[in-house]
C-alpha cells in the first residue's frame, strides 16, 4: 500500500512541475517586453534590441560567398537615406541622396541572365532619377520620391537576394498606402518622421 501510495505522490508531483512550467513559457511567449501581447510570430530577441535606426546595423552587414556585395552597398546607402528622413534631416537627406546616385550606377547586373539584366536595368534607371530628386528637393518631396524609390529597392531585392534580414515595413496613411524596408522590426516611419514616428506595421520578412 506504500508503495501504491508513493507512486501516486510521485506521478502528482510530475504533473505539478510540467504544469508550472508550460505557464511559464506559455507568458513568455505572450507578453512583450512592454507589456502588450501579442500574437504575430516573433522575431529573434536580437532583432528586437536593434537601435532605432538601421545605421550601426549597415556596418555589420556581410555577403554570403555568391552574394551580390554591389546590391548590398546599395541596401546599406538606402538604409542611411531612410534613417535621415526618419529624423527629419533633409540636409543630410541630400547628401545621401547622391551617395545613393552613386552606388547606383556602380552596381553590374552582368553575372545575372538576360531577362533579370533587363528588369535590374530599368529599377536602377528609375531609382536613379528619384535619388538624384531627393539630393536637390525640399523634405516634402524627399519623401515623395522616397515612396517610388523603396518600390524601386523591394523590386532590386527580389532580384539580387540580401544576407540580411529585412522587413518590408507599410504606412497605411501616407499617400494611399506606402512600403519601405528596414533591417529592424521596429516601425519606424520615414514619411512623417517625428509627426508619426510608428504609424506603420511590419507587412512582409525577407529571408
Amino acid at each position: 500500500m506504500k508503495t501504491v501510495k508513493r507512486t501516486v505522490g510521485i506521478a502528482f508531483l510530475a504533473l505539478v512541475t510540467v504544469a508550472f512550467v508550460s505557464c511559464k513559457d506559455g507568458n513568455k511567449d505572450h507578453d512583450n517586453s512592454d507589456g502588450h501581447h501579442d500574437n504575430e510570430a516573433s522575431a529573434p530577441m536580437s532583432s528586437e534590441m536593434h537601435q532605432e535606426g538601421d545605421t550601426d546595423v549597415n556596418k555589420d552587414m556581410a555577403t554570403n560567398e555568391g552574394q551580390d556585395a554591389k546590391a548590398e552597398i546599395i541596401l546599406k546607402d538606402y538604409f542611411n537615406l531612410k534613417d535621415a528622413l526618419v529624423a527629419d534631416d533633409s540636409d543630410k537627406a541630400h547628401t545621401l541622396g547622391t551617395t545613393l546616385v552613386a552606388s547606383l550606377k556602380d552596381f553590374d547586373s552582368a553575372a545575372y541572365s538576360k531577362g533579370q539584366q533587363e528588369e535590374l536595368n530599368d529599377i536602377l534607371v528609375d531609382a536613379i532619377e528619384h535619388a538624384e530628386h531627393i539630393s536637390e528637393s525640399p523634405m516634402e518631396h524627399q519623401r515623395e520620391h522616397f515612396k517610388i524609390l523603396s518600390k524601386d529597392v523591394i523590386d532590386m531585392v527580389a532580384i539580387t537576394g540580401t544576407a540580411t534580414k529585412l522587413y518590408e515595413q507599410f504606412c497605411p496613411m501616407y499617400d494611399g498606402g506606402s512600403a519601405w524596408l528596414s533591417t529592424n522590426k521596429e516601425v519606424r516611419n520615414p514619411y512623417y518622421g517625428s509627426s508619426m514616428l510608428k504609424c506603420g506595421k511590419v507587412q512582409r520578412e525577407i529571408n
